[in-house]
């Protein structure tokens, strides 16, 4: 799918979503809509319960909103049924969460792997795929390792060199430094950071992380349910 450098590859408009307990309803997004560019890194930041993490489950496809609707790559997200939205998931992101989400009994390859097949590669492209995206992360000497083996860091390098090996457009990350200490936190920032620029995907993460500001191209201020600043830290000031 040819996409154009400047055009937005994600849009949402005027998305709503309430959660109910008991007989109150509670609104996580208020009428919220915004663009997102390929080729950047756009942190959605702001206090816990604002509704960054459902903005995000429902810009990518795994929870839809009471309201609005999601342009993803040309498509209607949640005008798609079940089966066409799983394959445009599997096609054309990938996913990076605070829980690493690997596999206990596989090794590193492995987990990079294990989304490949449904795509269609043969196991020996999806080895070599698998093993280039573990290089890109430094862990090509550590391929073989299962997640008990190894550290925090490690295991998240690995989330994000299965998302890569997919080869996604467009790439949503759950707080993904959270569970990190400063120096894996640091590296997971630039290669998120890395992929946005090299790949020319459209990185979407939400994170309280500071240090990611300093990294994202983009910041996106989020409160009660609302967008309120949409700034760039490394444009001249006043230009956001």
């Amino acid at each position: 799918m040819a996409i154009d450098p400047e055009a937005p590859v994600l849009r949402g408009r005027d998305l709503v979503k309430s959660f109910r307990s008991g007989r109150i309803d509670t609104p996580v997004l208020r009428g919220l809509s915004l663009d997102v560019c390929p080729g950047e890194l756009t942190l959605i930041s702001g206090p816990s319960g604002c509704g960054k993490s459902t903005l995000l489950a429902s810009l990518s496809g795994l929870q839809r909103p009471d309201a609005g609707e999601v342009e993803a790559l040309g498509e209607l997200l949640w005008s798609l049924d079940t089966r066409a939205l799983e394959r445009f998931r599997l096609h054309h992101t990938g996913f990076v969460f605070q829980g690493f989400n690997l596999v206990g009994a596989l090794s590193a390859v492995e987990q990079v792997m294990l989304p490949l097949g449904a795509l269609g590669l043969s196991r020996p492209e999806a080895r070599e795929r698998a093993l280039e995206a573990l290089d890109e992360v430094g862990l090509a000497a550590r391929s073989g390792l299962r997640p008990g083996e190894m550290s925090g860091g490690e295991k998240q390098r690995v989330a994000i060199a299965r998302a890569l090996a997919k080869r996604p457009q467009l790439l949503f990350a759950d707080e993904p430094t959270s569970a990190l200490d400063a120096v894996n936190g640091q590296l997971v920032i630039d290669l998120l950071h890395r992929l946005a620029r090299s790949h020319g995907a459209a990185v979407l993460c939400v994170s309280h992380d500071p240090r990611v500001v300093a990294h994202a191209d983009r910041v996106l201020h989020m409160e009660d349910g609302r967008l309120l600043d949409d700034t760039r830290p490394g444009a001249a000031e006043g230009n956001t």
